[in-house]
């Protein structure tokens, strides 16, 4: 038996061949659960959906568009009868200095990070009360802990630690509805996100600041996310779980 036998999982972002989302979709189904993988590319989001197996779902969703989160749950549970489980995943970064975030730099960082978290819960929450069960895992990061110092500027910084005030408040207000809300605090891992945007001397000095010594793969973070999504975490919610080879420790 599984893990997460039987269980119906919305991952966002998860469309991207060699990111976070794709690889706790790939790990969440190995461990018997139906999963949907959000994108905003329709074709993409299919494809991956394809490659994980039959039986999983591709849709297009904007996570900063409330009409099309509420739309793309709707059609879940239509499809499915339930939802357990939902990843807020989908994210952007941007290496800007404080002084270079320019309006439009904010609102995009901002939107996708933390608005489109609080427009995807906000679709599946009442279904998930209505069930009395849920698990929404959250994805920040160890720069919202540390003040940045990663790749992602100070308004990633704010974001994603947007995102882990959120959880904990979620958490509290869902807690007696049996829905549990964490969140997952990845250190420099190795995705499409980072891939190609650093030069061998910076990869050198983040390296040289995890105690491991190397780089998190996207399997890592996807089995703590799978942890948290999952039965054996049943007691667990308001946390920050952080998956960082010891780059932060406090």
């Amino acid at each position: 038996m599984g893990l997460l036998e039987g269980k119906f999982a919305v991952i966002t972002g998860a469309a991207s061949p060699r990111g976070l989302g794709k690889s706790m979709a790939q790990m969440f189904a190995a461990q018997g659960a139906t999963v949907a993988i959000l994108d905003l590319d329709p074709a993409a989001a299919r494809a991956a959906a394809a490659d994980i197996g039959p039986g999983h779902i591709g849709l297009a969703c904007n996570v900063v568009d409330k009409e099309a989160c509420d739309k793309a749950v709707a059609t879940l549970v239509e499809s499915w009868g339930r939802v357990d489980i939902l990843v807020n995943n989908a994210g952007i970064t941007q290496p800007l200095k404080i002084m270079d975030i320019a309006p439009a730099n904010y609102d995009a960082v901002l939107d996708v990070n933390l608005r489109g978290t609080l427009y995807m819960s906000q679709a599946l929450i009442p279904h998930m009360r209505a069930n009395k069960s849920g698990s929404i895992v959250n994805i920040s990061s160890v720069s919202a802990q540390r003040g940045g110092g990663i790749f992602g500027g100070p308004h990633y910084s704010a974001a994603k630690a947007g995102v882990l005030g959120l959880t904990k408040a979620m958490a509290r207000e869902l807690a007696p509805d049996n829905v549990r809300v964490n969140a997952v605090c990845p250190g420099f891992i190795a995705t499409d996100i980072t891939a190609g945007k650093l030069t061998p001397e910076m990869h050198a000095s983040v390296l040289a600041g995890i105690p491991m010594g190397r780089a998190g793969e996207a399997s890592d973070v996807a089995g703590c996310a799978l942890f948290l999504a999952s039965s054996l975490s049943a007691y667990v919610t308001g946390s920050e779980v952080d998956v960082n080879g010891g780059s932060l420790i406090h």
